[in-house]
């Protein structure tokens, strides 16, 4: 047991460093993006193939799994784009919007109770980033790009569960992969003639940071995941990726010296975002208890 908790911290860690190796790439945020699920999509074939493990799905599925995709690639190139255009913290505490997000949309589109709790600890977030926002103008625009990138997560998160329902975990991150690349490569003519992407290929250090995002930080991270999610429970799970935020930010502090440019306000304004996961965090732990004091099978499903 111990060994499968030490799993999932390593894999919490390694998705730490996706916003840091986000900043140390020098491509375009979506080229990068492009890169990514473009070598992923490859070697996850590859490996499938190998494995004698690519089922066969129906046109239509392969779509709805490619779309669902499409939602991934999309936060990926807003959330990297927040990062370029302030740095890794920003961009990594705009991501705990995913939260008030997710209890703004998932009862709308799985059509339940909505959570009025939910909502108001994600409030304390929503005070946290304004206060970064209002005092510290530099970093306006990365803001602004980040809460984009979390409201896609949250679309993301609540439609792959959903779908992910009815397809093996493996064959559907691969087809997540293939559509995202499909469609980011529609899109890119149409994101060069507003944003001028630059350089289309990596050079110098791009290509081991970019190796290793998508071995250890794409492909690894998730097969990590599916691994842990057969042992520990998805709650446990969902609780320990708070700290993913933790990890990034202390990375850029030791890689960046990204300590240099935190200020007061980004302090409070990161003290309130922690105070909200806890929050959050403490609610779910209640909600969980009542639900299994209420009927003990419930212990066996979570």
């Amino acid at each position: 047991m111990k060994k499968d908790y030490l799993l999932l911290h390593l894999s919490v860690f390694i998705a730490g460093f996706t916003g840091v190796l986000g900043r140390l790439i020098t491509l375009d945020s979506a080229i990068l993006v492009w890169w990514r699920m473009a070598a992923a999509a490859v070697l996850m074939w590859a490996f499938l193939a190998i494995k004698k493990g690519v089922n066969r799905y129906q046109f239509k599925d392969i779509v709805q799994m490619g779309g669902v995709g499409m939602l991934l690639c999309l936060h990926w190139v807003f959330f990297y784009a927040s990062i370029k255009a302030s740095n890794v913290s920003i961009g990594v505490v705009c991501f705990s919007l995913v939260g008030f997000f997710t209890a703004l949309l998932e009862p709308i589109i799985n059509r339940h109770k909505f959570s009025g709790r939910e909502f108001l600890f994600s409030l304390l977030t929503i005070l946290g980033i304004y206060l970064i926002f209002q005092f510290d103008a530099r970093y306006r625009l990365g803001i602004a790009l980040g809460v984009v990138s979390s409201a896609l997560y949250a679309l993301f998160a609540i439609t792959n569960q959903r779908v992910g329902k009815h397809y093996e975990a493996k064959n559907m991150l691969l087809w997540e992969m293939v559509g995202g690349l499909i469609g980011l490569t529609c899109l890119i003519p149409i994101y060069n003639a507003f944003i001028p992407v630059g350089r289309l290929y990596p050079v110098g250090m791009d290509y081991p940071y970019l190796a290793f995002m998508v071995v250890v930080c794409t492909i690894g991270l998730c097969l990590l995941q599916i691994i842990v999610l057969q042992k520990i429970p998805a709650f446990t799970v969902n609780l320990t990726y708070n700290l993913e935020p933790v990890y990034s930010i202390i990375l850029s502090m030791f890689i960046f010296s990204e300590y240099k440019e935190l200020n007061f306000s980004f302090c409070i304004g990161i003290a309130l975002i922690i105070i909200s996961v806890v929050l959050q965090t403490w609610s779910e732990i209640i909600r969980r208890r009542n639900a299994i004091s209420q009927n003990p099978q419930n212990l066996q499903n979570q």
